[in-house]
């Protein structure tokens, strides 16, 4: 998806909420600025740094990045208007992201045995264990 002021390529995220957990948090900005819903992985895969604009000067921030098995997509959401959407493979979205650390993470988890666990090929039968319900 893309941001809302400069269009660049980005990932769902979002401040720390209160009471919540991190990855909960992250979950949440997914649903809101992505209109996706899925499994979330509780163990973030990493963290990169990246510049963030405020209205009077830029900011530092550490991003902790979650996995998301995304198991639907929302035919409405609260930013749907706001952000151009477009689903691209793991190396294709690495390319098109400005933080090269963040590029790295997706490329990364997208090999890692933990990302076969969450997201098994297509054309696999998924176990008990991984198995969902039909959606919708």
């Amino acid at each position: 998806m893309t941001s809302r002021e400069t269009q660049r390529a980005v990932i769902p995220k979002g401040w720390p909420m209160k009471n919540r957990k991190d990855w909960k948090s992250a979950q949440i900005e997914a649903r809101q600025e992505a209109g996706v819903v899925g499994e979330i992985g509780r163990k973030r895969i990493g963290q990169y740094l990246y510049w963030k604009r405020m209205d009077t000067f830029f900011a530092l921030a550490k991003v902790s990045v979650y996995p998301l098995a995304v198991r639907r997509q929302l035919a409405d959401w609260p930013e749907r208007h706001e952000r151009a959407q477009l689903w691209v493979a793991p190396d294709e979205a690495a390319l098109l992201l400005d933080e090269p650390d963040l590029g790295a993470l997706i490329l990364e988890f997208a090999q890692s045995p933990a990302a076969r666990r969450m997201f098994p090929p297509r054309n696999a039968k998924p176990d008990r264990a991984t198995s969902l319900p039909p959606v919708g």
